[in-house]
């Protein structure tokens, strides 16, 4: 069972984590190929792909297409990112219920909160 000081340590370092994420986007991004008919052409023509990144903002699905490959690759970084910062947020979660839990089971470490938190209320008089 990982000690008190070991969860802080894994816990910060999930937040520095989480600090050095600069772009993320929620959502994903499909291809979509359109039938196109031409004059004088009797069946109709298959263009593409086309990306288009789209996510869900309340009951609606906001998409956009994505234009340059620059833009493509952009939105796939943006989303990956985004999948990171869940899994850490996940991670975060398991590690701080482990806290609680390690904390709860040692009545040691309870006394030696309130002492600190004495001690510290003394000292601010």
């Amino acid at each position: 069972m990982p000690n008190l000081h070991d969860l802080e340590v894994k816990r910060d370092a999930i937040l520095d984590q989480m600090r050095s994420i600069r772009s993320m986007k929620r959502g994903s991004i499909t291809e979509q190929h359109l039938k196109v008919r031409h004059r004088g052409v009797r069946e109709a023509v298959s263009r593409g792909p086309y990306y288009v990144f789209s996510r869900r903002e309340g009951d609606h699905t906001a998409s956009q297409r994505l234009r340059s490959a620059v833009e493509l690759e952009q939105a796939r970084k943006d989303i990956e990112e985004h999948k990171r910062f869940v899994a850490l947020c996940r991670e975060f979660e398991l590690l701080t219920e482990q806290l609680g839990e390690i904390e709860r089971q040692s009545p040691a470490l309870e006394e030696e909160k309130k002492q600190r938190r004495w001690k510290s209320r003394k000292s601010k008089k």
